[in-house]
């Protein structure tokens, strides 16, 4: 990969403002931000980081430009949308590579995220022309009601490090149709990605005047806050872990403000006896090992009927001795490196913890060295037979452990799989139809997508995609979630020459 001209094709460059508010950037005036790569441990570039100072100074920007946009119609805005589209189009291959490099994930990957953003946009186009309300009969002689969605006003994006722009993209594409403006908040672990977006879809803004503040960018942790606390931003959608989403919501419910969480998961794949074994090989192994696991639809637990468990392990532990851990822009290797060594801490303990709970090692882990290792992010995928108690099989660990354990009937299984705080993604294989349906139904699983014979692992954009309990109750991307970026409006019109009043209360005066 020649890095220096993707990060040319991007306009990334050495030192890089941290603030930007479409197509003019300002400098964020906080300590500089280094992004290394945990590809080789090598410093990609720098940015300095948003002072407060600088986020009013893009809010205000912000606030300018949401009394125009919204007055623009909602196609015209869709148009927007579609060349900002075609924009990535063009940039795929240099995006999609340095999303791969800044973290980590596979090439393929990080092409696939790009085309995500691009699926996206033309999903919003559409919807630019479907911004649907209902009429309603009235009680009362003469009236008319119905229904309408407005504008909110200014979406806070706060945004991950495994998904670094397809997430922005899910959010700022519907937004901008619907009416809104946007401030991104990247993750400070992959801020370059957020910059080549900005920079990607600048020519977009200016050819089409679009009013400065539709699109902002504010680099550094401490604007994260900032966003939460704003009064101005009715709606802020947070990825990140159940802990800060913890925090989010009750900071940005403080203050009457909406939310948009989608935070941990602890996705589980049952495997029936009445499944196909080599769909469930490629569904388990992509899922639990893809992106190293740093995806928070990765498959974590793994629940076999026990007529079928010790084949199924066997399969696995063959799979796993043949997967290749190396240099993701590579496409001959599965596996890439965690997002950080702290990330590889936590993978450490996380093994270490199941084993004192009486885990049972079936795939040794570990952390790998030597030449092209130097990032000292790399680890070996692992697999543990564990019950579904334990502490630390109950948590979220960001990294490619799979824990196995058995069950008898088809109910003790979705028990298993809903036994955990998180509700995101969950699948089951099996050929059964009985088993699939009660799987899918209100006595099935509990978590926001339910699969069956795929993985939990991956989603497309036409459907919602969020999930229940701790994953926080968000929903992004298709269906309707674009309600969630809209205010509803009932209205009622008398048209007539007398003023009724409902529920046939009478009021003389």
């Amino acid at each position: 990969m020649n890095t220096k001209k993707i990060l040319s094709d991007l306009g990334i460059e050495k030192l890089n403002s941290g603030a930007s508010t479409g197509v003019k950037w300002m400098k964020g005036g906080g300590q500089q931000l280094d992004s290394y790569s945990p590809v080789d441990g090598k410093l990609i570039a720098s940015t300095d980081q948003a002072t407060e100072k600088t986020y009013q100074k893009v809010m205000e920007k912000a606030a300018a430009a949401f009394n125009e946009w919204r007055t623009w119609p909602a196609p015209k805005r869709g148009e927007v949308v579609r060349q900002i589209g075609e924009e990535l189009r063009r940039k795929k291959d240099a995006l999609g590579a340095l999303v791969s490099y800044e973290m980590g994930k596979s090439l393929q990957e990080g092409l696939g995220e790009v085309q995500e953003m691009i699926d996206i946009c033309d999903f919003a186009v559409g919807l630019s022309r479907q911004l649907y309300g209902l009429t309603m009969h009235s009680e009362r002689p003469q009236h008319r009601m119905y229904e309408q969605w407005h504008p909110m006003g200014i979406v806070g994006i706060i945004s991950a490090f495994n998904f670094p722009v397809a997430v922005w993209s899910w959010n700022a594409a519907i937004a901008w149709v619907c009416g809104d403006v946007c401030i991104w908040k990247p993750s400070s672990k992959t801020p370059l990605c957020a910059i080549a977006c900005q920079n990607i879809i600048a020519s977009v803004l200016k050819k089409n005047n679009v009013p400065e503040g539709v699109s902002c960018l504010v680099i550094g942790n401490a604007s994260g806050d900032l966003i939460n606390n704003d009064p101005r931003i009715p709606l802020v959608s947070f990825t990140g872990s159940t802990r800060i989403g913890r925090h989010v919501s009750q900071t940005v419910a403080g203050r009457f403000g909406n939310t948009i969480l989608e935070l941990g998961g602890n996705n589980a794949i049952i495997v029936s006896e009445h499944s196909d074994l080599n769909m469930v090989l490629m569904g388990t192994v992509f899922g639990a090992v893809g992106t190293a696991g740093q995806r928070c639809t990765s498959t974590r637990r793994l629940i076999v009927h026990e007529s079928v468990y010790d084949k199924t392990v066997t399969v696995l532990k063959k799979a796993y001795g043949q997967l290749k851990i190396g240099n993701p822009l590579n496409a001959a290797n599965h596996v890439g490196p965690l997002i950080d060594v702290k990330a590889t801490e936590d993978y450490l303990n996380a093994i270490e913890r199941a084993k004192q709970e009486g885990g049972k090692i079936l795939v040794a882990g570990g952390v790998l060295k030597g030449a092209g290792y130097e990032s000292g992010c790399y680890v070996k995928p692992c697999i543990i037979e564990a019950e579904n108690h334990y502490e630390i099989v109950q948590e979220e660990t960001f990294a490619p452990i799979l824990y196995v354990m058995k069950y008898k009937t088809i109910e003790e299984a979705i028990d298993m799989q809903n036994g955990v705080p998180q509700g995101l993604s969950s699948s089951i294989f099996t050929n059964n139809l009985r088993e699939a349906e009660l799987f899918l139904s209100a006595s099935g699983s509990d978590c926001g997508i339910a699969n069956v014979n795929i993985g939990t692992s991956g989603a497309e954009i036409g459907g919602a995609f969020g999930g229940e309990k701790e994953t926080g109750g968000g929903r992004e991307s298709g269906s309707d979630a674009w309600k969630a970026y809209m205010r509803r409006q009932t209205n009622t019109i008398n048209y007539g020459t007398k003023l009724p009043l409902a529920q046939g209360i009478k009021f003389d005066v």
